[in-house]
């Protein structure tokens, strides 16, 4: 065994002790005083769920890809991490109720159950939220230098759909049925399409071969697609009628107007031959007095973009933490977590929360979207 495979392991383990070590004792330690068959019933559930974890997460994402590992590995992921978050606060809340006077076993008792009761009802609201068809969000964006041949032009936007183990084909018909209503000019996919390979998630995925949009329909790799088989996804998305945009782009005209719409790779492809971003190619030959429509699936690529007098910038990819508080961590690695945002003197950067969910089926104060952006000609 090598020092950096016991590594891997030891964090592979370490983690989920943390995160079932809290909720273990302020719900089943703490409460029942560490003595009586609730105790020992809670610590067997603890224990039980604690090898399951890593068990079926390493099943469900590792070489044996088995999608009935991933449905269980992701489901525990997400309710732990809802009964991790609230059993901080509980305990911050335990410390008001000492100094109110409340004592043990009363107010360990009071924290479990508030505890337990609100996890419970975020998890089942979570569900229903990340299952949800998407709301619309319509925002409006002036951009600079916009020809008003294309004022009001509306660019539809989905992005981390995370087609994976759970069949969603119904909700990503309804999704397209979505999309359409909305009268797109443009549509995009801001990558993350699917989990898994091209034979077993295109089913999914074709119903976004109806999605209608006069002036095209483009797609971009996200992280998750170089994860299995990126190039398989975009020779798919080609096959339905979706423009990949890798590391080019496509000049837009209407009359005597222009816009460039470009795309570059997600930087995790950077370690496949031929892949990886690359904005100068991306922008080779547009005409710099034209403003450019970057789809970029990482806000954190905003940098580049605004040194390239990017007009606007699309990204997804942080799903807007999608289970509150992990927003917090994803802000520490991206400039945004979500909405309309200022980047230099002249760029902008649109960051959309997802359309679907990565792994855990669970959105808790992170809604989905389907983001309907309408362009503006300045005044």
């Amino acid at each position: 065994m090598t020092v950096k495979f016991a590594t891997r392991l030891i964090m592979f383990l370490a983690i989920p002790a943390v995160l079932f070590l809290l909720p273990w004792w302020t719900l089943v330690y703490a409460p029942t005083q560490d003595t009586g068959p609730l105790f020992w019933l809670g610590s067997a559930a603890f224990l039980l769920g604690f090898l399951a974890l890593p068990t079926s997460m390493y099943l469900g994402h590792g070489p044996a890809q088995s999608d009935f590992g991933s449905i269980v590995g992701d489901t525990l992921l997400g309710v732990l991490w809802v009964v991790f978050s609230w059993s901080v606060l509980g305990n911050v809340a335990r410390l008001g109720l000492a100094v109110g006077g409340v004592g043990d076993p009363a107010r360990s008792r009071i924290v479990a159950t508030g505890v337990l009761a609100v996890s419970a009802a975020l998890v089942a609201w979570g569900v229903f939220e990340a299952r949800r068809v998407p709301r619309v969000r319509t925002v409006d964006v002036t951009i600079d230098g916009l020809g008003h041949a294309f004022d009001g032009l509306r660019l539809v936007v989905v992005t981390d759909t995370h087609f994976a183990a759970l069949n969603r084909l119904r909700w990503s018909e309804r999704v397209v049925e979505v999309v359409n209503a909305q009268r797109p000019d443009i549509a995009c996919h801001a990558g993350d399409l699917a989990d898994g390979s091209v034979a077993k998630r295109h089913p999914q995925v074709d119903p976004l071969g109806k999605v209608e949009a006069p002036l095209g329909r483009f797609y971009i790799t996200g992280n998750h697609e170089y994860f299995g088989d990126a190039q398989g996804w975009i020779d798919h998305m080609a096959s339905i009628g979706w423009q990949p945009l890798h590391n080019q782009h496509e000049v837009i005209s209407r009359g005597d107007d222009r816009l460039v719409l470009a795309g570059i790779d997600d930087p995790t492809g950077a370690g496949l031959p031929g892949h990886g971003p690359d904005l100068p190619a991306a922008l080779a030959g547009a005409d710099p007095d034209v403003p450019v429509v970057l789809l970029a699936h990482q806000p954190k690529q905003i940098t580049e973009s605004a040194q390239a007098g990017v007009a606007l910038q699309i990204s997804g990819h942080t799903h807007g933490g999608q289970i509150w508080p992990f927003h917090y961590l994803v802000r520490l690695d991206q400039p945004v977590v979500a909405g309309l945002s200022r980047h230099g003197a002249r760029t902008q950067l649109y960051t959309s929360r997802g359309t679907g969910f990565w792994g855990p089926q669970l959105r808790v104060f992170a809604p989905s979207e389907i983001t309907v952006l309408v362009l503006r000609a300045p005044a």
